[in-house]
């Protein structure tokens, strides 16, 4: 029999980093995409199958926000809500208050979420669930650091460089079997041990062994006013996605078309590329307006081609400023919507890489998966291959990166459309 997930948020923070003196609102009750933070975070983790419950822990003096966000959160969130509980003085107290409430519900697993990132995925939920399937004892998601790490000793003294081989960024969820973590957290209140910044670092001191799972770099915690404003744009493109009707099988679905895109970047001072959205340490990174992301660039215009949409360029041209330094699935969740709006589905992508460097070879299933993700299609309907150009061309020559793209699109057949056509 599976065993049962619960899903403890953490909501009882004030959010000083975001002070604003004209909204005084904690962060993970501001606005993003129309709707408070917390209800985004709360509907991602409600959506997964095997999370049956989620538990809020929320300050004593957010009840009204609290209830504001749960309004608008989706009904199939409202079934999986427990009543909230009140947090402690600090993070560790409120996680603390929150399992002793899950303690009762019989589930096996938590999964210990911050409300401020609302950005978890289904895929990153899995890989986690998976581990303490297996007997993991904690589940850490976290993602590989890709930039260089410097390092300040003393002022006017020489930067020292660290190195980032084997350094992992710390995400939310972690993942415990609920009666192990509820013990460390009671042994933890009875030393008096208070000085733990999350949950794998109290369940490591009582002796329990965490696993890396991969995270998502996507699933970033909003911190600062910067970061409001990404997951506001991110929410929104988010949205855009949800499909307004029910999903219609692919059989159902006979007109099949096909995209073809090609894109093309240079390299340019920096250290680390990014493709279909994954980041690839290398020596330079690609030089464009939004993140140069050479793969979903070709695949959004081959999905846009597929439905005779134009191409990247004309919904978001390069001259627009509010598309400077942004994330590239933005680009493609904006074509998946239009494919969605017709009824239809995407049903396959195949990409090919054309570079001299960086090798492709070892990030080629990260690649694979991220870029799965983003056009939520399963892996297996997600090809990757790289090459190069025999040492030819702009690439060959190591200036840049070119990548091509076929990509399967799968609608319903428009009768008046075939009548004309007959």
């Amino acid at each position: 029999m599976e065993k049962t997930a619960a899903a403890l948020v953490v909501a009882a923070g004030r959010g000083a980093r975001l002070a604003d003196p004209e909204n005084t609102q904690p962060k993970q009750y501001r606005h993003i995409a129309g709707r408070p933070v917390l209800s985004h975070t709360l509907d991602a983790l409600a959506r997964h199958p095997r999370i049956s419950v989620v538990l809020t822990v929320i300050h004593p003096d957010d009840v009204a926000l609290y209830e504001a966000a749960v309004e608008v959160s989706a009904p199939e969130t409202s079934a999986k809500l427990q009543p909230f509980a009140y947090g402690g003085k600090t993070r560790q107290q409120s996680v603390l208050e929150g399992l002793k409430t899950l303690g009762e519900t019989g589930c096996d697993f938590v999964l210990i979420h911050d409300a401020a990132r609302p950005f978890v995925s289904p895929v990153v939920v899995d890989a986690i669930l998976s581990s303490l399937d297996d007997g993991a004892d904690g589940v850490l998601a976290a993602v590989p650091i890709a930039d260089t790490l410097k390092k300040t000793v003393a002022p006017d003294t020489p930067l020292e460089t660290i190195d980032r081989n084997g350094i992992w960024a710390a995400q939310t969820p972690q993942a415990f079997p609920l009666e192990k973590i509820l013990t460390a957290h009671l042994k933890a209140a009875e030393e008096e041990k208070t000085e733990f910044t999350d949950d794998t670092s109290l369940a490591e001191w009582a002796g329990e062994t965490v696993l890396l799972s991969e995270g998502d770099p996507q699933n970033f915690k909003i911190t600062t006013a910067r970061d409001l404003k990404r997951a506001d744009r991110q929410a929104r493109q988010y949205s855009m996605a949800i499909r307004t009707s029910s999903i219609r099988p692919l059989s159902e679905l006979q007109d099949v078309r096909t995209g073809i895109g090609y894109d093309v970047h240079a390299f340019d001072k920096g250290d680390a590329v990014i493709l279909a959205g994954a980041s690839i340490p290398h020596t330079r990174k690609l030089k464009g307006h939004s993140d140069a992301d050479v793969v979903l660039h070709a695949v959004t215009d081959a999905t846009l081609g597929a439905i005779g949409e134009g191409d990247i360029g004309s919904h978001f041209p390069p001259s627009d400023p509010q598309w400077k330094g942004a994330s590239s699935d933005i680009f493609q969740r904006d074509a998946l919507c239009r494919v969605n709006k017709l009824g239809g589905r995407l049903a396959h992508v195949d990409v090919t890489i054309v570079c001299e460097e960086p090798k492709i070879g070892p990030y080629r299933s990260e690649i694979r998966e991220s870029l799965a993700r983003i056009c939520d299609i399963p892996v297996s309907r997600v090809s990757v291959k790289a090459t190069t150009s025999e040492k030819l061309g702009f690439t060959g020559r190591r200036e840049g990166i070119a990548a091509l793209a076929s990509v399967t699109v799968r609608l319903p057949f428009d009768e008046n459309e075939q009548h004309q056509d007959d």
